[in-house]
């Protein structure tokens, strides 16, 4: 295929991951309220008596829906989405490329809703109740619905990402990026990293600091092994292993020639 086929193919797949993202979209519309119910659930669990979430615009409301639908559409759609990139590259992949795939884009999806739970379920409810204990009798907390649906799904979109470190340390290690070794050697600065990010991905809190770095340290060191259990071996053990493999091949070689003298001679007379 020329230049001009692979931009009319990639402009077809493109066609095709909007329409996939449209239909999401209306289906994620039909039910919008449940999705918005239990996206403000940990906020409405913590707020004092006599506080409310409001919004500021009269369009707010169904601007701040629609939000919620579009990011509910591109993750019930992100199949077909994956199938189109997937459809596109495949071509260029070797089998064992192709093999591989779907158990990568498996564990991508588990560690990414992995993160998306764990921030939900852990770090909202620590987190917001750290920011309302500050309510008083006098000053009572009336968070704008759309800045907090806005922040929750950035929160939720950032775990997600963090929690693919065990992946992307295996696509580093295999191209032979980083290994085992060079991650050891570099934890001290890994460590500092891992609470720079989460200083700046978290809330400005200890607590929620704190709750975004535990797992990455964690994540860190399952990356660890997952680069020394996949990583790609230096060219020195390539070589052994490979001569290893010849001398095998060569004693086997011997081996039959051997019997193969015996066996002839067993049959002069």
């Amino acid at each position: 295929m020329g230049l001009m086929d692979h931009l009319s193919e990639l402009r077809g797949r493109l066609v095709r991951c909007c329409l996939a993202v449209m239909v999401g979209f209306i289906a994620c519309w039909a039910v919008v309220d449940p999705i918005f119910d239990a996206l403000v659930a940990p906020l409405l669990s913590v707020l004092p008596d006599g506080s409310h979430a409001i919004y500021t615009t009269l369009p707010e409301g169904f601007f701040t829906r629609m939000h919620i639908a579009f990011v509910a559409g591109v993750f019930v759609s992100s199949p077909a989405i994956f199938y189109q990139v997937w459809a596109f590259i495949a071509p260029g992949l070797y089998e064992e490329e192709k093999r591989s795939i779907i158990p990568v884009a498996v564990m991508s999806a588990f560690f990414f809703v992995s993160g998306g739970a764990f921030c939900y379920f852990i770090v909202f409810p620590n987190a917001f109740a750290f920011f309302m204990s500050y309510a008083t009798d006098t000053i009572v907390a009336m968070p704008k619905i759309s800045d907090y649906l806005s922040f929750v799904l950035k929160l939720i979109l950032a775990f997600g990402l963090v929690f693919e470190m065990p992946l992307f340390a295996f696509f580093l290690a295999r191209m032979g990026i980083i290994t085992a070794e060079l991650m050891r050697r570099v934890r001290r600065y890994a460590i500092l990293a891992i609470f720079i990010v989460a200083a700046i991905l978290s809330p400005p809190d200890v607590v929620s600091q704190l709750l975004m770095a535990a797992p990455m340290l964690v994540l860190y060191e399952v990356s660890i092994f997952v680069a020394a259990g996949f990583g790609k071996k230096p060219a020195k053990e390539e070589d052994e292993s490979k001569e290893k493999s010849e001398g095998e091949d060569g004693e086997t070689a011997d081996a039959e020639t051997k019997t193969g003298k015996d066996e002839n001679t067993s049959e002069k007379p």
